[in-house]
């Protein structure tokens, strides 16, 4: 269940606010405003919310996938076919000059809905984002396990794609990072140099995750949890005999 936004959008008892400044009726100078969402730090929304999860936990009664079916209702493909990927692995998206332009208002809200933007799309990306939509079909009642009985191990892995922009040639790093069974962060993301190397890119991706696992086994300190040495694994084995390399230092900020 996520969770990151429940207060803005949870139920509330009957709140009233006077009108702020910037925002007052000429006509109704007298009148308050009936609030609709909660609002941080108002004390009615913890509490609403632990009536609305335990309403829950008895009828089974709230939409998990509530913002998921907006989005995908919103932009008429609530019918559409589920796709169990969120991308063909043949897909490799460019500026596509010569493809035919689309709404941009349209694609730019599509965009959004995904927390993502990219400038004068073509059919070719709204194909792409369509195909994303198809997958959140196939993936409505799908979610993250976390094991209350799942061991507190960090662990780690990471990948990259050796020059796989075709605009930069620029290599993307995937990681993430395990406590015990359980996802507890990932990451995709372009790298900021071009690398020269499918090393040099997994050595970059590495480093990343390292440091990545670095700052949670300082902040799993402040919670008395101590580790000894954290696996870290990757399928490059250049990228894994660089650190041994007099030569070589891998330089992490904590």
């Amino acid at each position: 269940m996520d969770v990151k936004t429940a207060f803005l959008n949870g139920y509330i008892e009957e709140v009233y606010v006077r009108q702020p400044p910037g925002f007052k009726s000429a006509k109704f100078l007298d009148r308050v405003y009936k609030l609709r969402k909660a609002l941080y730090c108002l004390k009615q929304a913890p509490r609403a919310w632990y009536a609305r999860l335990k309403s829950f936990l008895l009828k089974s009664g709230f939409v998990m996938a509530k913002y998921t079916k907006d989005i995908l209702t919103k932009y008429d493909m609530g019918d559409s076919k589920p796709m169990t990927t969120p991308m063909s692995t043949n897909t490799a998206l460019d500026a596509d000059e010569d493809g035919e332009a689309v709404d941009q208002k349209e694609f730019r809200g599509m965009i959004g809905s995904l927390l993502y933007l990219m400038t004068s799309p073509r059919t070719s990306h709204r194909q792409t984002v369509k195909h994303i939509f198809r997958y959140l079909m196939f993936t409505l009642e799908l979610g993250l396990w976390y094991s209350s009985g799942s061991s507190l191990s960090l662990r780690g892995f990471s990948d990259a794609d050796h020059a796989d922009c075709r605009i930069d040639c620029k290599s993307t790093s995937g990681t993430c990072q395990f406590l015990g069974t359980s996802l507890v962060s990932w990451s995709s993301r372009k790298q900021a140099s071009i690398c020269l190397s499918t090393t040099e890119a997994e050595y970059i991706a590495t480093a990343s995750c390292c440091s990545h696992l670095l700052c949670m086994k300082a902040t799993l300190s402040d919670f008395s949890l101590s580790f000894g040495r954290i696996p870290l694994l990757l399928d490059s084995t250049s990228a894994i005999s660089m650190p041994r390399t007099p030569s070589c230092t891998l330089e992490i900020n904590t």
